[in-house]
């Protein structure tokens, strides 16, 4: 009999593809002539109840049949190797439909054979360990059905936190909803998640969490534990052969939870003449709303700049409301005329002193260059720096003409973040953010201690303040192999308190495999603002395009690469290969002097470093890089964090040397489901297209239809080990 997937596997007609991991695979009769028509799905709901380590899920999906004739089939959702089967939810007017459980290795034949039937790689990303198979038919031309699944699976803990994960799949597109619910929310701290935004509410003793299922892709949540102050979770990623991938997760509890560190918050603003109007009133509303932050143990200042320099009051004032109130009247008689005294206003929010059981915070907005007083960035940065002291620099750049370089390196050296404030947005929404986060300082001068692998390239780099509410994640590399502690320190009230994280750090790890792809925004982040602070050199830009080349990462530094491939393909050439051809690093990418970064330009890449080096979750991550895509050819795809470009038939991978071996095995075949089996990670990339060419480290991958059709088992593990680049 032969089958048909319907949604937008379906028939290659117009059904919207499926949002969610489950679809209905159609069936004709021999004597039936090809249905016109599809079955789409209409909705999808994943509800999910954890209650300690125990997740219930429900899954409910609505089908349609938009055909001209009835349509009888199979429901197929694949389980996770963890999860019970519960029972499952159809009924024909009186009759509740069963479901049957399928083993993993009768689903993978299912898989195996639609894919190779339908030339559809991307559901092979919906493969899980079992298959729930369920009759649904008949359903009637016009008629909307519902199923609903449900299974339990036992959560696993992840350090101090419990680890929840669902595979979408890769086919978006579909309205649907995913909202997980806590049996009791005392229990748990501030979620997250590396693969998805989420959100949060607590509400009637509960949490509940809740993402956008549109994305696709592997869900993962991290639920934290409240084991004292701080919960400390450890994830490791080794492709083996090369340095592995670390994330170290620090989760706060989501509450205070006794004294928080006192502040003393420095509110610095720009009242020159070019702020008057609209950016004068938001200042005024930030700097109102930001002093309602403030809290009985919180002292502050009020700055105010243009040609000179006006003080609410000398010296820092406690944050009472009489006090309040006075400022915000201070506020509230701020008008807009002069220059921009850049300096002036930095040296008298830095002259204060701050006892060291105090957090200092610098609030610095303006919408201008340096126009009085010292005008040279790189001087007024330099003098921030030497008077800075323990003070945390947050800069807020309104509107393009301000000098990006002075803005993020004075956030650099003060250990905080700068913020570009468009013209068409609002500067009482980007401070009053900030505000919320810098609310409830948990823990500050923080570090990491020890651990038992060799820790490289973290970002960040210089670990940031603590706070409540806000978890702290950091990526990186590590050298060598083991397990142990990790220890962090960091200080509360003048106090120094430890904590430990229990991690292995394998030579071999394929789990977590977002991870490197999360690292190399960051890094990429990190680079190209190093770049434009301290100047452009070979090192720094060659890394840059290597990251940009391997993760599909446009940047000012690789985008040229896509529409020169040849120059990617020997990019790790020491000398030209050939006449007329350049090396990558004979093209001059200096960044410009800091005077100069000024502009709509300038702001446009430093917003696009900064959000690169705190992207936290993949979808956040792909977004900017999309975002990148979008000024470049339709001959040019992103697909599985790789960069492709078409050049003929196959859509090739940028960072694919010539120098590479490929081994070319012929679309659907055993030799294709042996290695997407062996390399899960392509599957993703293969979806592109039928005729695809992927880059790995000592070997490449083509899939097209001169190639093998089967592969030895010795053959494929030299290819995997090659592929992956380990020994």
């Amino acid at each position: 009999m032969h089958r048909y997937i319907l949604g937008a596997l379906a028939l290659a007609l117009t059904a919207t593809p499926a949002a969610a991991q489950g679809w209905i695979e159609v069936e004709r009769r021999p004597t039936q002539p090809p249905i016109q028509g599809s079955i789409s799905r209409v909705g999808s709901d994943v509800r999910v109840t954890v209650d300690g380590r125990i997740a219930r899920v429900e899954v409910e999906e609505r089908f349609r049949n938009d055909g001209g004739r009835v349509a009888e089939g199979s429901y197929l959702y694949p389980l996770p190797g963890e999860a019970v089967f519960q029972n499952f939810s159809l009924w024909m007017g009186e009759q509740e439909m069963k479901g049957e459980m399928l083993t993993a290795e009768q689903a993978r034949g299912i898989y195996e054979e639609i894919v190779r039937r339908q030339r559809d790689p991307a559901l092979l990303t919906l493969a899980g360990h079992g298959l729930v198979r369920a009759q649904v038919f008949p359903i009637q031309p016009g008629e909307t059905r519902k199923v609903v699944l449900r299974y339990t699976q036992l959560l696993e803990r992840s350090g101090d936190a419990v680890r929840v994960r669902y595979a979408l799949g890769q086919r978006g597109g579909t309205a649907g909803s995913w909202r997980l619910t806590t049996a009791a929310e005392a229990g748990f701290g501030t979620p997250y998640s590396p693969t998805h935004a989420v959100t949060a509410d607590r509400a009637g003793g509960r949490l509940q969490v809740s993402l956008d299922p549109a994305r696709g892709g592997d869900v993962e949540l991290f639920l934290p534990l409240r084991r004292g102050l701080v919960g400390t979770t450890a994830l490791a990623h080794a492709p083996g052969g090369e340095a592995g991938y670390v994330m170290l997760l620090l989760a706060p509890a989501a509450e205070v939870t006794g004294a928080a560190v006192p502040r003393d918050v420095s509110f610095v603003v720009d009242v020159s003449g070019s702020m008057s109007g609209s950016k004068l009133a938001q200042a005024q509303a930030a700097l109102r709303q930001a002093l309602e932050t403030l809290g009985p143990a919180d002292r502050f200042q009020l700055i105010a700049f243009s040609s000179g320099v006006r003080r609410f009051r000398e010296g820092f004032t406690p944050a009472t409301a009489a006090n309040r109130q006075a400022a915000r009247e201070f506020v509230d008689a701020l008008s807009a005329d002069g220059g921009t005294n850049i300096s002036g206003a930095l040296e008298a929010a830095l002259a204060a002193t701050v006892a060291e059981d105090r957090l200092p915070l610098v609030i610095f907005l303006t919408d201008g260059i340096p126009s009085v007083g010292e005008q040279q960035p790189e001087r007024i940065a330099a003098m921030a720096a030497a008077r800075g002291g323990r003070s945390r620099v947050f800069t807020f750049g309104i509107g393009h003409d301000v000098n990006t370089y002075l803005l993020d390196r004075l956030a650099k050296e003060g250990r905080g973040t700068s913020d570009y404030v468009a013209p068409d947005a609002t500067v009482e929404d980007a401070v009053g953010r900030l505000m919320g986060k810098l609310r409830h300082p948990a823990l500050v001068n923080l570090r990491l201690v020890s651990s038992p692998v060799r820790f490289r390239d973290l970002t960040p780099g210089r670990l940031p303040d603590l706070f409540f509410g806000e978890e702290l994640v950091l990526f990186g590399r590590y050298e060598g192999s083991g397990s142990g502690a990790v220890i962090f320190e960091g200080e509360r009230n003048g106090r120094r308190e430890r904590f430990v994280a229990e991690a292995s750090f394998p030579t071999q790890e394929n789990d977590n495999d977002f991870i490197p792809r999360l690292w190399a925004s960051r890094r990429v982040g990190d680079l190209t603002r190093q770049i434009r602070l301290e100047g452009a050199s070979e090192s720094l830009i060659r890394e840059v395009r290597e990251l940009g080349l391997r993760y599909g990462i446009l940047t000012e530094y690789t985008s040229y690469l896509v529409q020169e491939p040849q120059l990617a393909a020997n990019r790790l050439e020491d000398a030209a290969t050939g006449p007329g051809r350049r090396r990558l690093d004979a093209q001059p990418m200096s960044a410009p002097p800091p005077s100069a970064q000024v502009g709509r330009a300038a702001v446009e890449q430093a917003q696009a470093s900064g959000q690169m080096a705190k992207a936290t979750n993949l979808a956040e991550a792909d977004a900017l890089a999309e975002r990148r895509l979008a000024g470049e050819s339709a001959e040019v795809r992103r697909a599985g964090g790789r960069l492709f470009r078409r050049q003929g038939d196959v859509w090739t991978d940028v960072a694919h040397a010539d120098s590479l071996r490929v081994v070319t095995v012929a679309p659907f075949s055993a030799a294709y489901f042996a290695v997407t089996r062996a390399l899960p990670e392509l599957r993703e990339a293969l979806a592109i297209a039928d005729q695809a060419l992927v880059a790995g480290r000592r070997a490449s991958l083509a899939v097209g239809p001169t190639g093998r059709t089967t592969l030895a088992e010795a053959e494929l593990r030299a290819f995997v080990r090659d592929f992956r680049g380990g020994t």
